[in-house]
């Protein structure tokens, strides 16, 4: 398998993770879903997935915090987002840190 088949395969695997956390937010407390959290963020910087590991980190503040239930869900989004994102760069980490800075300060 190629390298890029690799890192689809890993991208797969994170954006069902993802999903998977999005059923479960709702009905969820905040420290039920952050090691579901801390796992993507642990594979996303494994596979070089900058941007994911960015929002995975500004996600378990939130969860931190105690956000939970449908204010979840858009967390999720951004996380969604930057695992699909094909930039890996300081410039998109960036990004997606503002996008996450945003939503922190609602």
């Amino acid at each position: 398998m190629t390298m890029s088949g690799d890192l689809e395969n890993v991208k797969a695997d994170l954006a069902a993770r993802i999903a998977a956390i999005d059923v479960r937010a709702p009905y969820s407390r905040a420290c039920e879903l952050a090691p579901d959290v801390d796992a993507i963020r642990a594979i996303a910087h494994h596979a070089g997935l900058n941007p994911a590991v960015t929002v995975a980190h500004f996600l378990g503040s939130a969860l931190s915090r105690g956000e939970h239930g449908a204010l979840v869900h858009g967390w999720l989004a951004v996380l969604r987002d930057a695992v699909g994102s094909d930039r890996q760069d300081v410039a998109a980490c960036d990004s997606f840190a503002a996008a996450c800075s945003v939503r922190l300060a609602g």
